[in-house]
């Protein structure tokens, strides 16, 4: 896989940082794609772009503000708040976001020449995404692959990995500091460790300690 090209979804959170270090580890060129649909913390963009420009690797943003319109949810909208039900699913979801994302990763992967496409989604520590899950992906690769005449594979590095794991991972790939210092995972917008205390921070800072204990470490 050395030989060919790969295309990395790409937000500068915790775990598509951990895919981009992935993903320069296992393909020879690697390029970024950030979606800009109007999210409620625009600081997202700029550090996703902070991050690809530290790495040297080449970023695209697209815009997706359409997104917005038709889904509004408490990731674009400041007036809705952030909730998770049991048996619901949490207010930050926004529906169709990945099969749009990928879709269009697609698209741009074609014009770059890059076969490879990988996204951070994950079935195993998540909030019960359904465009998440396993076999979204399977079938989204089958269905890009069908309407372009293509051959993409699309990668899930973190898809059976809990959050402690994802850590080891970015451990694994000398990157822990560099993913907790550098990436916003925080739903508040608050880089690095966050704000501790919306869901994304709660199971980011859940996953570190885990890991770090098993470790060894504090």
């Amino acid at each position: 896989m050395k030989n060919e090209k790969a295309l990395v979804v790409f937000s500068g959170g915790q775990d598509s940082t951990t895919c981009l270090f992935w993903a320069l580890q296992e393909f020879k060129e690697v390029e970024a794609v950030t979606f800009n649909y109007n999210q409620r913390h625009q600081l997202e963009i700029e550090v996703a772009e902070n991050i690809a420009n530290e790495l040297g690797v080449k970023h695209t943003v697209l815009d997706m503000g359409l997104l917005n319109q038709l889904a509004p949810n408490a990731l674009t909208r400041d007036d809705i708040e952030i909730t998770h039900k049991e048996g619901e699913l949490p207010s930050t979801f926004v529906p169709g976001r990945n099969l749009v994302f990928l879709s269009f990763a697609a698209i741009l992967a074609k014009q770059v020449g890059a076969r490879h496409i990988i996204t951070g989604v994950c079935e195993t520590d998540f909030s019960g995404y359904p465009d998440c899950r396993d076999v979204f992906i399977k079938s989204l690769n089958v269905t890009v692959n069908l309407s372009m005449d293509e051959q993409f594979v699309i990668h899930t590095p973190l898809m059976w990995l809990d959050k402690a794991q994802t850590w080891k991972l970015a451990d694994n790939l000398e990157a822990l500091d560099f993913v907790r210092n550098k990436t916003l995972t925080c739903y508040n917008g608050i880089p690095s460790d966050g704000c501790g205390e919306c869901p994304a921070c709660v199971l980011r800072k859940k996953g570190l300690e885990t890991y770090l204990a098993e470790k060894g470490e504090r």
